[in-house]
């Protein structure tokens, strides 16, 4: 088999890259038995970023398909306007807002689509860039993150983004080892119990 290689995302990866991302969609692992709806956390991570910000996604491909991606924008306020304006018409009839207070991990995901404003806290604002990246586990741990992030960090610094933040699960702490050692550190955000901001420079 061939060694794996980064490319630019191609409309005909959406499939793959949203099976990714429901593949990893929870603390890192397998979210199927989570979600009902399988389309519901790749249209709120992935595929907005590939239709908004084409030049900013990536993938993996393994010779045959997506195994991984990473997507990204280069101004997170201009991104949250344009989820709203442009992005969440296109889905919203697909995930319908919950009536009432969310009472399942589900109805809370399905109501954070309609608030894209979430992206931007206050403590995050000299990170202007922010990103997602997941991988199939059989391509985690070997080198191909670190890939995928420094061809994206590149990206950014060619659009202007001198610097990058993203969210991730607190729980997820191979996650968080794995950012540390690519340069992350964490950034103090309020009000974040279950998540975790962490930052780093685009160079």
């Amino acid at each position: 088999m061939p060694e794996p290689t980064v490319r630019l995302y191609r409309p005909e990866d959406r499939d793959a890259v949203y099976d990714i991302c429901i593949r990893t969609g929870y603390n890192g692992g397998d979210a199927r038995e989570v979600y009902r709806d399988h389309d519901l956390l790749p249209d709120m991570f992935a595929g907005p970023y590939t239709v908004l910000e084409p030049d900013l996604a990536f993938v993996l491909d393994d010779g045959g398909r997506a195994v991984g991606y990473v997507v990204g924008t280069s101004d997170t306020a201009r991104f949250a306007r344009d989820f709203r304006e442009r992005w969440l018409p296109t889905v919203a009839d697909r995930h319908p807002l919950p009536q009432g207070e969310p009472t399942t991990l589900e109805e809370s995901m399905t109501a954070l689509l309609y608030r894209p404003e979430h992206m931007l806290a206050p403590e995050a604002a000299d990170y202007p860039a922010h990103l997602h990246i997941d991988l199939l586990p059989d391509y985690q741990g070997r080198g191909f993150g670190r890939i995928l992030l420094t061809t994206l960090f590149a990206a950014l610094d060619k659009a202007g983004a001198a610097r990058v933040h993203l969210v991730m699960a607190t729980a997820n702490t191979a996650a968080r080892a794995f950012y540390d050692r690519l340069g992350f550190h964490e950034i103090p955000v309020a009000d974040t119990s279950v998540v975790t901001y962490l930052g780093r420079s685009t160079s």
